[in-house]
């Protein structure tokens, strides 16, 4: 949960940020992005513990990666993530508007999701932490569809509630991590999209799904709402295209009721598709993930007892269509 800040610490974060902002906001958008990739390249050279965790998280993903390779890839990530974080972040809410957003903005292969968004039936839109996964739920806002993002506050209450307002402009609504749940199935019951960033690590109660390679805790809520309203999930990526602030938003997957329904166990495969859709994002821009993510920090008890997989779960990653023979032998010896 959010940490308790004095009042002096809060003030003192929170007004460099503005007066940071304030600036970015007046700078041409070429030089944030210019200057965002400085930074970043500053961030590959100094700071070794998130380089070494990113450099190793994709060795494990892309195992047929060379060094020089693995090196560039982590390095342009950082790139990317302070681009985002101190460029696009920020000018995004002056950038993209109801008259402007066709500027920056392309929709590619969305068909299921827009008849879904025209009849006002709810969808639950899932991303990872990869292209500008921000600009999501604020593009449906700024088109006039309503919907809901669950997030996780901000520890400083002065920045959260900046945040929170920029977000929040055109109608997105944000839902406080900490018991929200509840509140997502009433807007569900009203007919509004939701929408989750599911690549985080669930810890040891979550549910381990393939994801690159490797066993990733991931949270159940997700499938756990979509099973309970009879909805579908929409994987929807933006992506950049380039190098200024050009998105194309695609849906690498749209996973409807009649698919699991059939299923042996529908919770698992809802949830191992959907994080091979995320995978599949990635895999069409790895260069924007965020690598130094910890997402297979927590690991299944009995490997983490030396014991080799159980029974039980080797047949349920038989049971997913998309593994091949190696993609299964990898998961078991890992």
């Amino acid at each position: 949960m959010a940490r308790n800040q004095s009042a002096l610490v809060q003030w003192s974060q929170y007004l460099p940020l503005r007066a940071f902002a304030s600036v970015v906001d007046c700078l041409p958008m070429s030089f944030n992005m210019h200057a965002g990739k400085c930074v970043g390249d500053v961030l590959y050279m100094l700071d070794r513990r998130h380089r070494e965790r990113a450099m190793n998280n994709i060795r494990l993903s892309f195992p047929e990666y060379s060094e020089q390779q693995v090196r560039s890839l982590a390095k342009q990530s950082m790139e990317y993530m302070f681009q985002l974080f101190t460029a696009e972040a920020v000018k995004m809410p002056s950038l993209v508007t109801p008259t402007t957003i066709d500027k920056y903005i392309s929709f590619k292969g969305l068909e299921y999701v827009t008849e879904r968004l025209v009849n006002k039936q709810p969808t639950i839109f899932i991303t990872g932490h990869c292209g500008n996964w921000e600009l999501l739920g604020y593009a449906l806002s700024v088109l006039g569809y309503p919907i809901a993002a669950l997030a996780r506050p901000l520890d400083n209450p002065l920045i959260n509630d900046y945040v929170l307002k920029i977000r929040q402009r055109y109608g997105l609504q944000i839902v406080t991590k900490w018991g929200g749940v509840p509140i997502l199935q009433e807007l569900i019951g009203q007919n509004v999209n939701v929408g989750f960033i599911a690549d985080q690590n669930a810890g040891h109660r979550g549910m381990f799904v393939p994801f690159f390679g490797r066993l990733a805790s991931t949270y159940k809520s997700i499938g756990l709402l979509a099973m309970r309203y009879n909805i579908p999930i929409a994987a929807v990526h933006a992506r950049r295209i380039g190098s200024q602030f050009k998105y194309e938003v695609t849906s690498t997957d749209f996973i409807t009721p009649e698919e699991w329904q059939e299923h042996e166990d529908p919770l698992y495969y809802i949830t191992a598709r959907y994080n091979h859709a995320i995978e599949t994002m990635i895999r069409s821009a790895p260069e924007q993930y965020l690598w130094l993510h910890r997402r297979w920090k927590s690991r299944p008890s009995y490997e983490e007892k030396g014991k080799p997989m159980p029974k039980k779960v080797i047949s349920q990653l038989e049971s997913l269509p998309w593994l091949t023979d190696d993609d299964l032998a990898r998961l078991i010896e890992c």
